[in-house]
């Protein structure tokens, strides 16, 4: 794909993210997914699509995840490693399970190295999140995923066997949309979902209490993620067309409410840390929206920075590209769900 070019997925489009490994910034990814209620018919595949492949019943999950280029750089979830790794993806399914895959540069494909099931078929994959984006390392970082049974899982690497299933525990009543870690202190995970609730885990000690529940939320918690260069601090999204920013130190009172004017599906730390003030959010019925967040310890204050919207239907998936150039706007990929569009801008 080109800059300024908008992409049909035919599916339902729900999330993007772009490959941080140097050599392969180009590169990203965009994930689908689709409900069917009949046996849908034989589809044929590309070779550049990776497929989770339903079982034969009444209701049809599927999804596929398409791999993109990007042909001119002015213009689902990636392992953060050292330069010296190669690129490794995790992609979270419908049927509770977690796929483990690395890319391979020369072949401009994708090596499925692991699957790993989390839960029952019956039971989705909402959300997964590695723990090594501040610390990048040669080796696999630990995974977070959320389920649609109300439960976290807990996967952490294990050598030779690559990750396993260390805990899984029920922390919320209803969906957790999102579940992410503190990138400051690996022990640490955040969970948020349809009970109104946003909690805190520490993975050290029994996980049948959290260390602390936020009931504060008029709305489902949506999307959360902890800043990679200022710490103690938290985005959290919501139904509610708001993102809260929380220091951790104080988790049930938030710094700053951010009107987005629309649910805030993702939210996304520009990875740069030249703009770390700036944040990436999904608005779901509302677009794309670049927000300037004034971080000052006395006084917080945000404005809109700039909003996109090209897109006709909910949009879901959003990300910042990882290229090193702060004299540009950065180029920025997003995705909406019922028109299935996939479009890059910049922000």
């Amino acid at each position: 794909m080109t800059v300024s070019e908008s992409h049909d997925t035919v599916l339902p489009a729900d999330s993007v993210e772009f490959c941080p490994h140097e050599g392969s910034r180009d590169i990203f990814v965009c994930g689908t997914y689709k409900l069917e209620h009949e046996q849908a018919a034989d589809v044929t595949v590309n070779p550049d699509e990776i497929v989770s492949e339903p079982e034969n019943s009444g209701q049809y999950r599927w999804g596929k995840c398409f791999v993109f280029k990007v042909t001119d750089t002015k213009a689902k979830l990636w392992c953060h490693r050292s330069r010296t790794s190669t690129a490794i993806l995790g992609i979270a399914d419908s049927e509770g399970k977690i796929s483990v895959q690395e890319w391979q540069s020369q072949n401009h494909a994708f090596r499925c190295l692991q699957k790993i099931s989390c839960a029952s078929a019956d039971a989705l994959c909402l959300s997964l999140d590695w723990s090594n984006r501040r610390y990048p390392s040669d080796h696999l970082g630990s995974l977070i995923v959320s389920l649609s049974d109300g439960s976290l899982c807990l996967l952490n690497p294990s050598s030779p066997h690559g990750l396993v299933v260390s805990d899984v525990w029920k922390a919320h009543d209803y969906e957790p949309w999102v579940a992410a870690w503190n990138y400051w202190e690996s022990s640490v995970v955040y969970s948020g979902g349809d009970d109104l609730n946003l909690k805190g885990w520490d993975i050290r000690q029994p996980l049948h209490r959290p260390i602390f529940a936020n009931r504060s939320f008029d709305a489902g918690v949506t999307s959360i993620q902890n800043h990679p260069y200022v710490e103690h601090l938290l985005a959290v999204g919501s139904y509610d067309n708001t993102v809260r920013l929380f220091d951790m130190r104080k988790p049930l009172s938030a710094l700053i409410t951010m009107d987005v004017g629309g649910g805030a599906w993702r939210v996304k730390w520009h990875p740069l840390p030249e703009r770390k003030n700036d944040l990436l959010v999904a608005c779901m019925h509302d677009g794309f929206k670049v927000v300037s967040t004034d971080l000052k310890e006395t006084t917080m204050s945000y404005g809109i920075g700039k909003c996109f919207d090209q897109h006709e239907s909910l949009g879901y998936g959003v990300d910042w590209s990882f290229h090193e150039d702060v004299h540009e706007e950065t180029l920025i990929a997003s995705c909406s769900f019922y028109d299935h569009k996939l479009c890059l801008w910049s922000g």
